[in-house]
């Protein structure tokens, strides 16, 4: 584990020396070919740093931040698109490096500050800005419950470890997301854009890839893919049949980008299932956009009927075809084992900085 932590600062220090330069770069070229050009090298070696970590926990969110969000943020920023091209982001060298490599969205357009607001921090347009102490609390004792349960795995059916490991992933993710989108508002006085939106009340397929879960990936995909595609579609199959394309092409990109992630988690070559998992999702929104523009809003279904439809697909194509592969890696072992493993050095660096208790006896 020292090992891995020593790559780990080794590349993230190396992101932050080249996120830098793509700062002074973005400073001196204007927004166009030519400083696409000058990003093209960063963006090849953001997706090369990842490599050099192992580990699920450390490798796995540092591809995420760094070869997705960085590198897809990067190349908007080369045509002056995206969150790093607004004028928050470019206000300091910090809260440019931090917008690139975090979940971070700025509002670009804030009303007009009243004298008490006059040095509040920016905040995101959205109604998840701020949850309940109790929401979290209560994801927090359902973490603590997904643990312990996972000593159980070899008494648990199979389609019941694939359904508590997707609850999982986005538990942890939504409790740890939130612990940093407080560090990232006291120190930074920035807003982190929450990654989920109470996924588990979604009522279609729309609802939930675009408004409900991992809401950062949906904004990038949104621009890079989904809006160019949209426009170009519109010369071809007209205006109101655009958005089948564009949602297809979003889902085809996707698909490899998660092809790519979990190259890196799991170091084996992709069997495509998660690809397959994609495009079926893809298909199935193309499907529902072509029933709702038929339908002109004349009928549709009660909103719990629809969510459990809604939910019960994401499970069940999830077991089918999204968690099979990463199982089979024994990637919920592997993770665990690094929890445990990061727990011990902490531990014992802690012992090695001020001393083990010593236990003096009374004679």
């Amino acid at each position: 584990m020292e090992d891995e932590l020593s790559r780990f600062l080794k590349v993230w220090l190396s992101v932050f020396f080249c996120l830098c330069c793509c700062y002074a770069i973005g400073k001196t070229i204007p927004k166009g070919r030519t400083r696409f050009l000058f990003l093209i090298p960063f963006v090849c070696l953001f997706f090369y740093l990842p490599l050099n970590l192992s580990t699920i926990f450390l490798g796995g969110n540092t591809a995420f931040y760094v070869a997705w969000l960085g590198n897809f943020k990067l190349l908007l920023y080369a045509f002056g698109e995206g969150p790093l091209s607004s004028q928050y982001s470019s206000r300091s060298l910090l809260t440019f490096v931090c917008v690139a490599c975090l979940p971070i969205k700025i509002q670009e357009n804030p009303p007009p500050k009243s004298q008490n607001q006059e040095n509040q921090p920016p905040v995101i347009p959205t109604d998840q800005t701020h949850k309940s102490p109790l929401n979290y609390a209560i994801k927090g004792l359902i973490l603590a419950f997904l643990v312990v349960v996972h000593d159980y795995n070899e008494y648990i059916h199979p389609k019941i470890i694939m359904c508590l490991l997707g609850l999982h992933l986005y538990v942890f993710l939504d409790v740890v997301l939130a612990m940093v989108a407080v560090l990232a508002r006291t120190i930074l006085g920035l807003e982190l854009e929450p990654q989920f939106n109470e996924p588990h009340l979604s009522t279609s397929l729309q609802d939930f890839w675009g408004k409900r879960w991992n809401l950062m990936v949906s904004s990038i995909l949104r621009q890079t893919v989904y809006e160019p595609t949209r426009n170009i579609s519109k010369r071809f199959v007209g205006r109101r049949w655009s958005p089948v394309p564009a949602v297809l092409a979003t889902f085809l990109l996707s698909a490899i980008m998660h092809e790519v992630m979990f190259y890196y988690l799991l170091r084996v070559k992709p069997t495509w299932e998660v690809t397959w998992f994609f495009l079926l999702h893809g298909f199935c929104v193309t499907l529902e956009i072509a029933v709702k523009k038929a339908l002109k809003g004349r009928w549709q279904l009660p909103r719990l009927i629809s969510g459990i439809f809604t939910v019960g697909f994401v499970v069940a194509t999830s077991c089918w075809l999204f968690f099979p592969k990463p199982l089979k890696c024994r990637a919920d072992a592997r993770a665990f084992e690094e929890y445990a493993a990061l727990r011990a050095f902490g531990s014992d660096s802690s012992h090695a900085l001020f001393g083990r208790p010593s236990i003096t006896r009374s004679h």
